[in-house]
């Protein structure tokens, strides 16, 4: 079943109500796979709506006003999904923001991704994500450092910044492994809800995690890697630029261990 819905606060959007976005880049948004009408780290996802709209807008909804636009944007689809949910302001872009900013809700559902098996090649690129805490939309830079890692034969790129470090890849956070603990890279990067659910869950597991810098000079065959993103917790990479890395499957198959222990939360 092909499905394909947009909503605008709450009722289905018309053009007089999309044409104004269609080429707006002030808003942010969170991406969910709803699986059996549940998502896991919901609270988390209301989280990055909260900080992003305080910090962009001034303000924010309630999670019960979201929780209620995502709710209605479900009624009518199978149990399996993706949702993706905007936040935006009037007035919009390019223009002061006044004594009454109003905050708009857009829901967009398709059908559920299909995260790609790996093992993933990864293109290095010096580059640094402006509001890297945000997810904000209007990143032509993804999109253009993808396809020119294509073109060079990769299958997507990770970052570095500008002292070296590596920090996350396109649409997605790394993640490596030593054979002892789950590293993360020491850099800015996007919180990804997925990562942040990990993060919880092997603390709760009681698997070592470390935080620390990673450059390219640090990688070889003694660390693994994943990428990770709301398709999956867990993609191998099989090399960063020209360095192969351990196949060792401990990493990809724990980290599906514990996000599966996430407890879905209805939407």
């Amino acid at each position: 079943m092909t499905v394909s819905i947009t909503q605008f606060n709450g009722r289905t959007a018309d053009a007089s109500e999309l044409a104004p976005l269609a080429f707006a880049g002030f808003a942010h948004f969170t991406a969910l796979q709803i699986r059996d009408r549940g998502a896991r780290g919901l609270d988390l996802h209301l989280a990055r709506l909260r900080a992003a709209s305080d910090e962009l807008f001034g303000r924010h909804l309630s999670d019960e006003a979201v929780r209620e636009y995502l709710h209605i944007a479900l009624v009518t689809t199978p149990p399996d999904v993706s949702l993706t949910c905007f936040v935006s302001s009037r007035p919009g872009e390019f223009a002061a923001a006044g004594d009454a900013t109003a905050l708009d809700v857009l829901v967009r559902v398709n059908g559920p991704a299909e995260a790609p098996t790996g093992p993933l090649t990864l293109d290095v690129v010096e580059h640094e994500r402006h509001l890297p805490h945000i997810k904000h939309v209007g990143e032509v830079s993804k999109t253009l450092l993808l396809r020119r890692a294509n073109a060079q034969g990769f299958d997507d790129a990770a970052f570095t910044d500008r002292l070296g470090r590596l920090s996350e890849a396109t649409i997605w956070n790394l993640a490596f492994w030593d054979g002892t603990s789950v590293i993360w890279p020491r850099a800015d990067v996007l919180p990804g809800i997925t990562m942040q659910i990990l993060k919880r869950r092997l603390e709760i597991l009681a698997v070592p995690q470390e935080t620390r810098e990673i450059r390219l000079s640090d990688l070889g065959d003694h660390l693994a890697a994943v990428v990770m993103n709301s398709w999956s917790p867990g993609i191998p990479v099989s090399h960063i630029g020209g360095t192969p890395l351990n196949q060792d499957s401990a990493l990809p198959n724990l980290l599906h261990a514990a996000y599966a222990d996430e407890p879905p939360e209805p939407v």
